[in-house]
């Protein structure tokens, strides 16, 4: 789980947690003391803040989870083009913060940023769920809505996320370090809270509950949409009892021009009669003061060591985009439990809550008292070797997945599997353009096929002649069939003789790990068929052949149907993960009608728990990397630099997503290969990042402040005839 992303939490190292990195707090605080929790030190105020961000949390990844699969099956786009988007989303979300610190830091402070920006993202679920709603217009008006909807939740989620947490860290007065440590462990779980039960659920609203005859997206968004209505509702009702530090200024900004002067100063003064500087930013010093050029040189180191980041990012997001659609072609029954594919994503945060204190109270211990020197760039190294092989694992999971599907047509190919419905044996013959034999098979009545065969064509298109014994009758008939297409040629009584016809089946691939299903009506009456949606099937009589249509894996044992003279019911019995049935509707016994099945593709037969190893691996690296470095990096940097190293921080989880973007519209490689493409690229960076950190000096950040007066050269004798000379000192 990104821990800007699943598990926010870890963005409260960039508040103040000890007195020593406590800034000055503004005169314009009230002086009556806010109302404490029975008797406590801990704000009354808080409790606010937390169910705010539990809900928020769960209305932003309840949304997320079923995200990709809403792209893949109800905008009907292709598995890269879900995947880019999914990315290019989860990037926006992590370019806005910068955007809603700014607002919050220059203008209208933590408490209005929150309010105003909440607003926009209530209203970007409310276009959201109204875009998947099959009822309204077509898929353009989808596609429209769902992206205004994205953009609105992007704008909303990622610019009150660098103020919620600190906002609640305002609320404790400076006496109170301990209690607001502690209040940001509550904060934590509150997240992570909200991600685990949202990831869990949300998936059972889309699959679980259907509408309009299809998997229920509309209720997926819009129960996390309401769940944002009630984070809003309970945050502005502790308005009264809040303490507001008002604006105290954007340092991103002063940064990003203290840089950029420092910059274009140098190139404009590269006279060899202007004496050297010992550090590039010490050009800055016409216009900046001494200390802010101390702490950015600070800041530009650990910024240094963000470079190689966004790769770790990369990996770590596509469990909710890639590894979601892998997890599409296993088997989710767990025995004790049916998963969707989509639920899988809850085992992150899962293990999340289970690493952090195993790693900070177990392993790290034995490690060190084994006298290992497990330094924090190394604990990050070690992390990203677990992403990498976590990827491989996916890869070798992914490639049996491969060997366990059935083969696929190539060009000028088809497959042909022969449905005898006649009541004696039939003997198929399938002749060439020049009456060669292609296929000859003695088939029984009502006998299942175990494969289909594979026909070679000479163009895209082709007639096939086949020939049709049955008991002293042959007879000849004629079929077009188009390459890498899937058909059935069913054999049917005809009075005394028998006759054919051609249908094409579905390609070998199945929606969502749910199953697909056709029937074939053999009665002399239409026959309406309900499949526990809201509309029912129509399957035409004498032979006629229905759609298909997709349920939830599950036991059938009483299916209703109704023709215009009579009730019944069919016994459909299992279907499973993955699988696509032909039924066909006979009444040749007593009984009544009755449901002949045959299953032409085979059920997933992978189990979902083989993707608990690639999840346990790249969550430990997860808690490895994204803890430490966050740890590791606030202590390198100034206080006074907290909130541009949160920007940098979240600025490489963007990065990291627009790799996995351009890597999907742009790699053209089997999944297999694109996981292991990811694995060796990360590999390749964690070597570099070792190296970075091998030649890397830890400072304390007390010696920052000590060190401002000697390395910043006093402006003396010709520095007057600098090209800056103009500038207001």
């Amino acid at each position: 789980m990104n821990l800007f992303q699943k598990n926010e939490f870890k963005e409260t190292p960039f508040l103040p947690v000890s007195p020593e990195e406590v800034p000055p707090r503004p005169p314009s605080f009230p002086k009556k003391p806010s109302p404490k929790i029975c008797g406590s030190n801990y704000p009354l105020s808080i409790v606010f803040i937390v169910v705010n961000e539990f809900c928020e949390r769960f209305s932003y990844y309840g949304m997320k989870a079923v995200l990709t699969l809403y792209f893949l099956y109800f905008l009907h786009w292709s598995e890269d083009t879900s995947t880019s988007v999914y990315h290019a989303f989860s990037s926006l979300c992590y370019f806005t913060p910068i955007l809603g610190a700014a607002i919050a830091d220059s203008w209208l402070g933590k408490f209005k940023t929150i309010i105003y920006l909440s607003l926009v993202y209530v209203l970007g679920h409310v276009i959201k769920s109204m875009g998947a709603l099959p009822i309204l217009g077509g898929q353009m008006l989808h596609t429209v809505l769902s992206m205004v909807g994205l953009s609105l939740i992007a704008l909303g989620t990622g610019g009150i996320k660098p103020c919620v947490a600190a906002f609640g860290g305002d609320q404790f007065e400076e006496k109170h370090a301990e209690e607001r440590t502690r209040y940001f462990s509550v904060f934590y779980l509150s997240i992570n809270a909200g991600s685990l039960i949202s990831t869990f659920v949300t998936p059972m609203l889309r699959g679980d509950v259907q509408c309009f005859g299809k998997d229920c997206y509309a209720l997926a968004f819009g129960v996390p949409g309401l769940l944002m209505v009630i984070a809003l509702v309970v945050f502005a009702m502790g308005s009264k009892i809040y303490r507001k530090p008002p604006p105290e200024g954007n340092i991103v900004t002063q940064v990003v021009k203290c840089i950029w002067f420092a910059i274009s100063n140098r190139f404009k003064n590269r006279s060899a009669d202007i004496p050297k500087r010992e550090h590039w930013l010490d050009w800055a010093a016409e216009k900046y003061p001494r200390q802010l050029i101390m702490d950015v040189k600070a800041l530009t180191r650990v910024l240094f060591l963000y470079i190689p980041l966004p790769m770790f990012w990369a990996l770590l997001d596509q469990q909710g985009s890639r590894w979601t659609l892998q997890a599409t072609r296993m088997n989710g029954n767990l025995g004790f439990f049916v998963l969707q594919p989509d639920q899988m994503q809850v085992l992150n945060p899962f293990l999340v809550l289970i690493f952090i204190p195993l790693f900070d109270l177990v392993i790290y211990r034995l490690v060190s008292k084994c006298g290992i020197n497990f330094t924090s760039l190394r604990k990050m190294a070690v992390g990203m070797i677990l992403a990498c092989l976590a990827f491989a694992v996916a890869a070798t999971v992914e490639i049996k997945i491969n060997e366990m599907a059935p083969p696929q047509p190539d060009s000028q190919e088809i497959f042909l599997q022969v449905l005898n419905l006649a009541d004696n044996e039939v003997e198929v013959t399938v002749l060439g353009d020049e009456n060669n034999s292609l296929l000859a098979e003695s088939i029984k009545s009502f006998q299942k096929m175990p494969h289909y065969s594979r026909l070679h064509l000479k163009t895209k298109s082709q007639n096939f002649h086949f020939q049709l014994k049955y008991h002293n009758l042959s007879v000849y008939t004629e079929h077009s069939v188009e390459e890498k297409k899937w058909y059935t040629l069913i054999i049917r009584e005809d009075g005394k003789s028998i006759s054919s016809m051609m249908v094409k089946d579905e390609e070998n691939k199945t929606t969502n790990g749910m199953t697909a299903m056709r029937f074939v009506n053999t009665l002399h009456e239409e026959i309406n068929i309900s499949l526990g949606t809201d509309s029912s099937l129509g399957v035409e009589e004498d032979y006629g052949v229905s759609a298909y249509r997709s349920v939830q894996r599950g036991e059938y044992p009483a299916v209703p149907c109704r023709t215009k003279n009579e009730d019944f019911s069919l016994n459909l019995g299992l279907l499973d993960f993955g699988a696509a049935y032909l039924f066909v509707i006979t009444n040749s016994t007593s009984q009544g009608p009755q449901a002949w099945k045959m299953e032409y593709i085979p059920a997933n037969k992978m189990s979902i728990a083989w993707q608990l190893p690639q999840y346990a691996l790249v969550t430990a690296g997860e808690v490895m990397f994204s803890v430490t470095g966050l740890e590791f990096s606030y202590s390198q940097a100034p206080s006074s630099m907290k909130s541009v190293l949160q920007a940098a921080w979240l600025l490489t989880v963007a990065v990291g997503n627009i790799i996995v973007l351009i890597v999907a519209q742009f790699s053209s490689l089997v999944q297999w290969a694109e996981f292991i493409l990811f694995s060796c690229l990360l590999l390749v960076v964690c070597l570099i990042f070792s190296i970075m950190g091998h030649y890397y000096v830890p400072i304390k950040p007390e010696d920052i402040q000590g060190s401002a007066d000697k390395q910043i050269p006093k402006i003396q004798g010709n520095m007057i005839n600098l090209e800056t000379k103009k500038t207001k000192l």
